[in-house]
């Protein structure tokens, strides 16, 4: 039944009449006078009793408006909370991220906005998956990769490169590949999560090739996946983020350089924007002056 029909009642016994509680509620006496009769009708029991002169409840009538006083006054607290927590940009946020590129490149931004953000309740879930949004409770997820068709919104935060590389123990014993069919000889170690059916996508100029390879490991976990090219077992395609600081240091090498994997958008994702929380709101806002590489 519509709240206002209990507000309705609860309106009628306070006023003592059905022309004032109408005023109250700003509708006509007759919807005022249905409302409380479908009420009546569908608790089966009579609530009020009616003169010329007045309209009292009956007992049951005004144990009955008692009870739906209280209901009503903390539905009320309730709304107030919510409305207050988005207008002051409070309260919890659930994100979704990537392990890895949570741990490497958004953590320091998370800890600035906590700073900033003193009154939201941040949880972060490391999770390399696509997780169900909706579903699992996040407000957004953060999703690296050419997104599918989604009713969803995305915000583009950056673009990470994507290298082929190796350690050069491994190079030594295997030689270099020079283009895309000499990876068919070598140890690959594939990203279960890269589109394609065991073929890495390489550019040169406006042409991608989908380059089918034999992979020697395979996993969706681009850590483990650096680890065992770190450790000579093969060639990756592991995001700049990841290995930057071990081609610096010379324990990677970065391979056919005339070919590279497109460059991989990072997107904030999220559910529609119409009953959006004030805590996202910040997060929107906070992500959308990220200066993220």
């Amino acid at each position: 039944m519509d709240i206002s029909v209990f507000r309705t009642f609860v309106s009628v016994v306070d006023e003592g009449s059905f022309a004032a509680a109408a005023g109250r509620m700003g509708i006509s006496r007759s919807l005022c006078s249905k409302h409380v009769a479908d009420l009546e009708a569908d608790l089966g029991v009579r609530l009020l009793v009616r003169t010329t002169r007045k309209v009292t409840p009956t007992a049951a009538g005004l144990s009955y408006s008692r009870d739906l006083r209280d209901i009503l006054a903390r539905l009320d607290a309730a709304t107030e909370t919510v409305k207050a927590a988005t207008a002051s940009r409070s309260g919890a946020l659930k994100i979704g991220s990537p392990i890895f590129y949570t741990l490497k490149v958004l953590q320091p931004h998370l800890l600035d906005f906590m700073e900033r953000y003193r009154g939201i309740q941040l949880q972060v879930v490391l999770d390399d998956g696509t997780s169900d949004i909706v579903g699992d409770g996040f407000d957004a997820v953060i999703r690296i990769g050419n997104l599918a068709d989604s009713t969803l919104h995305a915000r583009r935060l950056h673009a990470v490169r994507i290298l082929l590389v190796a350690s050069p123990d491994y190079l030594a014993r295997a030689g270099r590949p020079e283009r895309p069919a000499d990876l068919l000889r070598h140890a690959c170690l594939h990203y279960t999560n890269l589109p394609g059916n065991l073929t890495w996508p390489l550019r040169r100029g406006s042409r991608t090739i989908r380059q089918p390879v034999r992979p020697s490991f395979s996993s969706n976990n681009t850590e483990l996946l650096h680890s065992m090219a770190l450790n000579g077992r093969g060639l990756a395609l592991l995001p700049e983020f990841i290995v930057g600081d071990d081609i610096a240091a010379g324990r990677l090498s970065v391979l056919m350089t005339d070919y590279a994997l497109p460059d991989l958008p990072v997107n904030l994702v999220y559910p529609s924007g119409k009953l959006m929380t004030g805590a996202m709101r910040s997060f929107l806002d906070f992500a959308a002056g990220l200066r993220l590489t």
